[in-house]
């Protein structure tokens, strides 16, 4: 049955005069005639978010989104100029329409959701609480986002660690495990998983495919953090903790509901299929992944409406957070879309040697070095950028992903979410959790000296998986 197509365009309805003419004048970007320069673009804005926060902080504050638009517009225009203002501005609203809208989305709803639930009350910062708290939150981490779960869960175990001397490494094995790691087995745990889901790997096959390499890693490492733990409660000579003793009660449990909606909505628009799609000025949108925003933005307008004032603040919940991911992947959506040309353009592409290394003698991938190369990078850069250039650059094929190549997309999968836990700057939530620690006294170390702990203590787990699932 062909597909039912809803046309937006045309006399009383205008997005923009620049975007009218687009679908005519846009041309299918030729990978194999771009060279390197127009992923300068990308690589700038990813360096500005690597190193901007960490050697102009206060500048960086004031002008990210300023200097995002700079980036995006350092490839706009000069491909307008090459193609056509009318393709240039097809290829922005293809890019809005088809992954950045709905990846600010389920984010926006996500935090907005999570920021209403918040836990009161003491608790004492024992090895085996400690460690049942990562647990939790590793657990949670792929319902409710790594974002989500680690704003949930790192200020009361922050309280009941405050008695500690030494609480520097609850903190980091927080990251390591809630902030990342966790998040590996849905595509609502980690952004670049959801990256994944919206190019058509389904909702499910990240849990199938990821949940032994995942409960290996989260194992081994709560095991050793109970050991360092306890080495580190016994050498202090606990005796009790100074913060008064209250009950713990979950404030704001309506949205512990509402989050489960998000899991629906996103399981809906993943198994319905009605045949039905919305054409934008040359874009179609799937009816299924409109119903899904909609959906999404309903329930996070529910939770601002259900949630008491007095429970968000008592989080610390403001909405600077958000805010900068929209406006900076806003600029990387943009400035991606040369890379993901390039890219698909295979050995006739500028990227040849890239392939090359990641290519084995008979022509098929390298897994291995898919997991690496797209881990390192996600330590260092962003991880969800990252992913959505492996992912294209292993053919961008869901189908065939899931199907003849589906150790390359776990390779893909796991390089991303893991590794996102090397540095501070891999993933969101890393430096949000160091920022409240650092807040509530936690003495927490520089970026090279939490590389002092992520490398020695990830690395060798990570060099395991390879072995046991790529090699």
């Amino acid at each position: 049955m062909m597909a039912s197509v809803l046309r937006v365009g045309g006399a009383g309805v205008t997005l923009s005069m620049l975007a009218a003419p687009a679908a005519e004048a846009a041309t299918a970007i030729d990978g194999a005639g771009l060279s390197l320069y127009w992923g300068l673009p990308f690589i700038g804005i990813l360096l500005s978010i690597a190193l901007f926060p960490l050697l102009a902080p206060s500048f960086w504050h004031h002008h990210y989104g300023k200097i995002a638009v700079v980036w995006a517009l350092a490839f706009l225009v000069p491909f307008a100029v090459r193609d056509g203002a009318g393709a240039a501005a097809h290829a922005v609203l293809e890019v809005a329409l088809h992954e950045y809208l709905p990846f600010t989305i389920l984010l926006l709803s996500l935090f907005t959701i999570a920021g209403g639930v918040r836990i009161v009350g003491n608790l004492h910062g024992s090895p085996s609480l400690n460690t049942g708290i990562l647990a939790v939150g590793a657990v949670l981490a792929s319902w409710m986002g790594t974002t989500g779960a680690a704003m949930l869960l790192i200020r009361p175990l922050i309280r009941a660690n405050d008695n500690r001397r030494h609480n520097t490494h609850v903190v980091i094995f927080f990251i390591f495990l809630v902030g990342n790691i966790g998040g590996a087995l849905t595509p609502l745990g980690d952004p670049p998983l959801f990256l994944g889901f919206l190019q058509g790997v389904r909702f499910f096959w990240t849990m199938e495919a990821l949940f032994a390499p995942t409960l290996l890693i989260s194992a081994i490492l709560l095991a050793l953090f109970y050991v360092i733990d306890r080495y580190f409660y016994v050498k202090e000579g606990i005796t009790r903790d100074p913060t008064p003793d209250t009950n713990v009660r979950l404030h704001g449990g309506i949205n512990i509901l509402l989050l489960a909606g998000v899991v629906g909505a996103v399981l809906l628009s993943g198994s319905w299929q009605p045949d039905v799609s919305i054409d934008v000025w040359g874009v179609e949108i799937a009816l299924q992944n409109l119903v899904r925003d909609v959906i999404l933005l309903a329930l996070a307008g529910l939770s601002l409406l259900l949630t008491r004032r007095e429970t968000r603040a008592g989080n610390g919940f403001d909405w600077e957070p958000i805010v900068e991911v929209a406006k900076l992947f806003a600029g990387i959506f943009v400035t991606i879309v040369p890379v993901i040309a390039i890219l698909r353009a295979g050995a006739e592409g500028s990227l040849h040697d890239i392939i090359a290394l990641a290519t084995n003698a008979q022509g098929g991938p390298r897994d291995e070095m898919y997991f690496w190369l797209a881990g390192l990078l996600s330590g260092f850069l962003d991880n969800a950028p990252t992913y959505l250039v492996f992912f294209n650059m292993a053919g961008g094929d869901a189908k065939a992903l899931m199907g003849p190549l589906a150790s390359t997309l776990l390779a893909i999968s796991m390089g991303a979410v893991y590794m996102g836990a090397l540095t501070y700057i891999g993933n969101a939530p890393n430096f949000m959790v160091k920022a409240i620690a650092q807040q509530a006294g936690v003495r927490m170390p520089s970026f090279f000296g939490y590389m002092a702990w992520s490398v020695p203590v990830l690395l060798p787990i990570f060099a395991l998986v390879t072995w046991l699932w790529l090699l």
